[in-house]
């Protein structure tokens, strides 16, 4: 079975922005937060917190500190060297919960020592990273990873992004009726390849607004007239967005060898991969049109059967054999305003 792991924010705003980025991280599932209780404040809140205070969950002791009651305790180690290590391991062995251990410029041999030390003694190891790469590479570190990773941001979008690496990240999905399906002529389609394999019910998440996109599913399924591709997704026409991991949209002309992009099933579920090759070509295309819950959006794809999106069922229909009144699913939001792909959520903005 494999074990938990935990994003443990380490907030890098002041006071005034820490209000607002506290109820941002609860909405993305963070459930732990290296902050002084004292700043949490009165209002309600799920988080836990990792400081050196005996009001917090998680106590960081000092060298000398007494284990308060009824806590889980740790220490903070900065590891220079193989002594380091076996000095956390005697302390550990004294009945630590936890530790927090720092890496200087070594951090993948250091790290590997630890976890081979201590994962038989159920304490948890407790990382510190600076950046969504460092993240990834400290939970996958000997396949089992520490048990959490510190990470000291102040965006928003950084969380999601290293949600996202985590497989964690999940959006909302609705089933939106067709409104309307019309043939629009010659235009440039984006086919894109990544480095993954694709699986049945996943896509990438396509749209003309920013804030309605649909699912377009890969082309995994093959016909009697084409083979199987299940690394492609035949996205839509040049000007379309996508979302990507790090929360941005881009132009699907944008996309190019190297981008990332953003892997979602029908349940929301969301996973990054990288883009090996982008495709642009002249084809027929068609414009479709839906709507959820009073918000309206549409797309341009090409008119072809290996363009599919998926029912609300799990059905995966192809844009020639859409109809008005069938439903798809989607990604929809209220409109905000965006600054070269960045959200701006106090700007008014209208697409048709």
């Amino acid at each position: 079975m494999s074990k938990t792991r935990e994003l443990i924010i380490s907030p890098k705003v002041s006071q005034t922005q820490l209000a607002k980025l506290l109820p941002q991280l609860e909405d993305e599932g963070i459930k732990m937060v290296y902050l002084d209780p004292k700043k949490l404040g009165k209002k309600k809140t799920k988080l836990q917190t990792v400081y050196p205070s005996s009001s917090a969950n998680y106590v960081v002791l000092d060298k000398d500190g007494t284990k308060p009651k009824g806590k889980k305790v740790g220490r903070k180690f900065q590891i220079l060297s193989n002594s380091d290590i076996e000095n956390v391991l005697n302390i550990a062995k004294k009945g630590l919960d936890f530790v927090i251990v720092e890496v200087k410029d070594w951090k993948i041999i250091p790290l590997e020592n630890i976890i081979a030390k201590l994962h038989k003694i159920h304490t948890k190891i407790f990382a510190i990273a600076s950046t969504p790469e460092e993240v990834r590479k400290m939970f996958s570190i000997l396949e089992v990873g520490v048990d959490g990773v510190i990470f000291s941001t102040s965006s928003i979008n950084e969380v999601r992004e290293v949600m996202i690496y985590l497989g964690t990240k999940s959006f909302d999905m609705k089933p939106a009726k067709i409104t309307e399906i019309k043939e629009v002529g010659d235009g440039e389609r984006v086919c894109v390849d990544t480095a993954s394999m694709l699986h049945k019910g996943e896509g990438m998440l396509i749209g003309s607004r920013s804030n309605f996109l649909f699912l377009v599913h890969n082309e995994s399924v093959g016909s009697s007239f084409t083979s199987p591709r299940p690394f492609r997704v035949n996205a839509g026409a040049v000007h379309c967005y996508t979302l990507s991991p790090d929360g941005t949209t881009n132009y699907l002309s944008e996309v190019e060898t190297g981008s990332e992009v953003l892997i979602l099933n029908s349940k929301g579920k969301a996973r990054r991969a990288t883009v090996g090759r982008s495709k642009i070509e002249r084809r027929p295309m068609l414009m479709i049109k839906a709507t959820v819950g009073g918000e309206v959006g549409g797309i341009i794809a090409q008119d072809a059967e290996t363009i599919r999106f998926v029912k609300s069922n799990g059905q995966l229909v192809s844009v020639t054999h859409l109809k008005k009144g069938d439903t798809v699913m989607v990604h929809s939001k209220p409109a905000t305003g965006r600054h070269f792909g960045m959200e701006v959520s106090d700007e008014y903005i209208l697409e048709k």
